[in-house]
C-alpha cells in the first residue's frame, strides 16, 4: 500500500504549477512509485497507507532520491548555461529544494560552482532553508519530541 501513499502525495503536489512542468520532479516521482511497487511486489513490504510504517518508508526513499535529482538538476542547468541553451527555471530548482532537496542543492552549488554568486537566488534559497527548519521544528513539536 506504499504505492497508494506515494501516488496520493504526488497527485496532490501536481496541483502546483511549479511541479507540473518540472521534469526532474516527474522523474523523481516515477522513480519513487517504481520503488514502492518493487518493495510491495518483490520484497513483500505491505503496509497500510498513511500508517507510520508507510510514512517512514516514504521518507527513507524520499530524501536520498529528491537530493539526487536536485543535484542532477543543478548539473543540467550548469551545462545548459555553459552551452547557451534553454535553462531550468529557478522556480523549479527552488521547488526541488523545498521538497527536501536542500542537501543535493548545496552539493550541486559547490560541485558545479553554480548559482552561488547570484544574490537573489541565494536569498530565496536561504528562505527555503528557514521554511524547512520551521516545518521540521513544527513537526517535532507536534509529535512531542521538543
Amino acid at each position: 500500500m506504499t504505492i497508494t501513499f506515494a501516488s496520493f502525495i504526488f497527485a496532490f503536489l501536481f496541483l502546483f504549477r511549479a511541479v507540473q512542468k518540472n521534469t526532474f520532479f516527474i522523474l523523481y516521482a516515477t522513480t519513487m512509485i517504481l520503488i514502492a511497487y518493487y518493495c510491495e511486489s518483490q520484497l513483500g513490504w505491505l503496509v497500510k497507507p498513511f500508517s507510520k510504517a508507510a510514512i517512514m518508508l516514504f521518507v527513507l526513499f524520499h530524501l536520498p532520491l529528491i537530493n539526487f535529482f536536485t543535484f542532477i538538476a543543478y548539473g543540467r542547468d550548469k551545462k545548459c548555461a555553459q552551452k547557451g541553451e534553454w535553462r531550468i527555471p529557478e522556480v523549479q530548482l527552488h521547488t526541488l529544494e523545498l521538497l527536501g532537496g536542500t542537501i543535493g542543492a548545496i552539493i550541486g552549488q559547490n560541485f558545479f560552482h553554480h548559482k552561488r554568486k547570484k544574490k537573489s537566488y541565494m536569498a530565496t534559497f536561504f528562505a527555503t532553508i528557514f521554511i524547512q527548519l520551521g516545518a521540521i521544528f513544527y513537526i517535532l513539536h507536534a509529535l512531542k519530541f521538543l
